[in-house]
């Protein structure tokens, strides 16, 4: 289980800035390895980002957590209230058909700086389930997506902007 998170004290998470996340399942459990699991809990994540004003440009659901990168679209874009949404939500929908929980508390987040590649952050997240042995190509692995790009979109990106590895 993550230790709850300390966040940056000189940074109030709001506005529109990226941010790198990662929310891990409760106790590690493998939950995400159905596309009933998965598609439940990304419509809540995704009801989350348009209710707190957030775009979300990738995202991978490896078997037992979700990596996200998420833009604020407003100055009133709060991350804090996106998290805590996105995992009510999707949490709470879990629980009521697995009788379960889905998340463990905290998360982890990056905020991403001035200089810093969004492309990068896409390529990793992307490429998670070939470092992990899931897929041997992004492409045939299911459970990633963008609620601001084509799949297609993504990969003439990807292939257009070769960029060193980014580690989080």
């Amino acid at each position: 289980m993550l230790p709850k998170r300390t966040r940056l004290k000189s940074f109030d998470y709001l506005g529109l800035h990226r941010y790198f996340l990662t929310f891990c399942t409760h106790d590690r459990q493998e939950l995400f390895t159905s596309d009933e699991v998965v598609n439940a809990a990304l419509r809540q994540i995704l009801r989350a980002a348009r209710q707190c004003d957030f775009a979300i440009h990738a995202y991978v659901f490896m078997r037992d957590h979700v990596h996200l990168l998420v833009e604020g679209t407003t100055d009133s874009s709060d991350l804090r209230e996106f998290v805590k949404l996105a995992k009510q939500l999707s949490g709470y929908g879990y629980s009521q058909k697995k009788k379960g929980r889905l998340w463990q508390p905290s998360y982890f987040e990056h905020v991403l700086r001035e200089g810093e590649s969004t492309t990068r952050v896409i390529a990793y997240i992307m490429n998670n389930p070939i470092r992990a042995g899931y897929a041997t190509q992004w492409g045939e692995y299911r459970f990633i997506g963008s609620d601001t790009a084509s799949l297609d979109g993504i990969a003439e990106l990807l292939r257009d902007n070769p960029q060193p590895a980014w580690e989080p």
